[in-house]
């Protein structure tokens, strides 16, 4: 028997469509709803969620320091006497938590783009004439 052309596309489609959607099923069922806590909780520095319009990230670096990304660029934390985290962007004010400060510096940066030099240390102005925290219009 012969099967039709017609009927075996057909198949093939619905195999196909039937494999695309259980794919990403999988990966909608298995993120954690928004504002639950990080995949891996036993990483203390774990965070990924939409803030003021922007993606958030943030993890635990090679040797345990938090590490952050905004929008995939990284952002220099660092840590206060305090034990508070501050930011190239904002670094008057100490945050209690990583998430804290990578949200603050958020707020500070409005619509504006998170310069490269913000994930250097140590480098607090932009040679090229841009804001001395880090912001570029």
């Amino acid at each position: 028997m012969i099967v039709p052309r017609r009927v075996a596309l057909r198949s093939l489609f619905a195999l196909a469509v039937t494999a695309f959607t259980g794919g990403a099923l999988g990966r909608i069922t298995s993120r954690p709803p928004a504002g639950a806590p990080a995949e891996n909780a036993r990483d203390p520095h774990a965070f990924d969620e939409m803030y003021g319009g922007r993606r958030i990230r943030g993890f635990s670096g090679p040797e345990g320091e938090p590490v952050a990304l905004v929008d995939g660029r990284p952002l220099h934390l660092m840590r206060c006497a305090d034990g508070g985290y501050v930011t190239p962007i904002d670094h008057y004010e100490s945050c209690p938590t990583p998430l804290a400060a990578v949200r603050a510096a958020v707020d500070e940066l409005g619509t504006a783009r998170l310069s490269p030099l913000a994930a250097v240390h140590g480098v607090h102005t932009d040679p090229t004439g841009g804001s001395p925290r880090g912001v570029h219009a």
